[in-house]
Formats: C-alpha cells, structure tokens, sequence
C-alpha cells in the first residue's frame, strides 16, 4: 500500500531559501511542496486555500510574523501542522511559538534528513523539537516550577508510562521510543496519552514540566 504524499507550504521570505528547500523536499517521493509563501499573511492565505499538511514556517517575515500566522491558523482551526523553521535558538521564541500550537520547532543549521525526518513526524502526529533547543525549554520550566504549581501524583503511572515519559521529555519522537522500547509506534502513541490523561496534560511541553518536577529529566550546568 503505498503512502500517502505529504502536502508541504514554504513559508519563508527569502526567495533563495524557498528555492532550496523546495529542491531538497523534491528528492522525496512521499513530499511534495504544493505552494510558496513570501510573509506570513501570504502563509495564512495560502493555508487556508491550499490545505497543506504540514507548513514550514520561518519566525521573522514582513507583515505577519510567524508566531502571529501560527495563532491565526490555530484560530482558524485549520488542520495544517506548523514546523517552524528558523535560525532563532532564543527560549522566547520557542516558547511562544510552542504556546501559539506550533507541533515543531527545527533550526536552519539542521541537516537535511533532520528536516525531512521532522516534516514526516509532524505529519504522523508527532512533535519534534530540536535538540540544541531542548535544554532551553527544560531550564524555562524548572524556572517556573518555583512558582508554587501543585504537585502531580506520578506514582499513578506503570513503569513503562513512566519510561516513556521520560523519554518523551528528552526530546525523543514516537518513533525513537518505538525502536528503543522495541514496540510498535500505535502502542507507544496509546502509552503516550494515557500518561497525559492521567497527568491531566494536553501538550509535549507540559510532558517536559511534570518530568522535571518528577526528578526523570535533570539538565546539566
């Protein structure tokens, strides 16, 4: 049974980069970038018109900011997956763009088969982060989880949701756990929302909080 293609948008002001990325997604059989977007209004539009699977998204553009266009696309409640894609490494970035309902966050620095991996995660489902990015996201949580959160009971979850929270937290997609865990990534995905329901969690980043609070996650000085 042959795959599905995968919808892709370029959203990016730098015509040049649309153009390389457009190249590099074309040696991809299961990819296909179906439209271009030189600001982040033309984004919006062309999403809402096109009804990509997955848009890459750049942060700074003229008009409409990246962060602004992923708001208006969940607002709009169109089904498209926003990955961002950016040379901004900054937590404030990341963190806005992760409350804004981005279901990626990948550096420009990144090799090529990082970007096309994390386009297939994100269409699967998954949420990808980019680990230079990580540790940033860890330190702003455990910064805020000084500020008196209730605690969770985690002794609720079963060895393995635990372990696959922790691995979760660690930055790793639902297929990684599935090959280090040697199950299949159906069974991983079901054991990955029984611990948010049992968390009372709806997000990765939140995943990454409880994590940390639990002592499963520790960052390096």
């Amino acid at each position: 049974m042959t795959a599905p293609i995968i919808r892709v948008l370029i959203a990016d002001d730098h015509a040049v980069l649309r153009d390389g990325l457009r190249a590099l997604i074309s040696q991809h059989g299961d990819i296909e970038v179906v439209g271009e977007a030189a600001d982040g209004l033309e984004a919006v539009e062309k999403i809402a018109e096109l009804r990509p699977d997955v848009v890459l998204m750049d942060i700074a553009m003229p008009r409409l900011g990246g962060i602004e266009a992923a708001l208006e696309v969940r607002h709009r409640h169109l089904s498209t997956r926003v990955l961002v894609l950016t040379q901004y490494d900054n937590k404030e970035y990341v963190f806005q763009m992760l409350r804004a309902g981005v279901a990626g966050y990948i550096l420009k620095k990144a090799a090529a088969t990082e970007l096309v991996s994390a386009i297939r995660a994100v269409h699967a489902g998954e949420s990808v982060l980019d680990p230079s990015v990580t540790g940033g996201v860890i330190n702003r949580y455990l910064q805020e989880g000084a500020r008196g959160e209730p605690e969770q009971r985690f002794d609720q979850l079963s060895p393995r949701e635990t372990e696959v929270l922790k691995l979760l937290a660690e930055g790793r997609t639902n297929s990684e756990l599935a090959e280090l865990l040697c199950l299949s990534v159906k069974t991983v995905m079901s054991h990955r929302a029984n611990v948010m329901e049992k968390l009372g969690v709806h997000n990765r980043t939140d995943l990454v909080r409880f994590a940390i609070r639990a002592g499963l996650v520790r960052v390096e000085d």
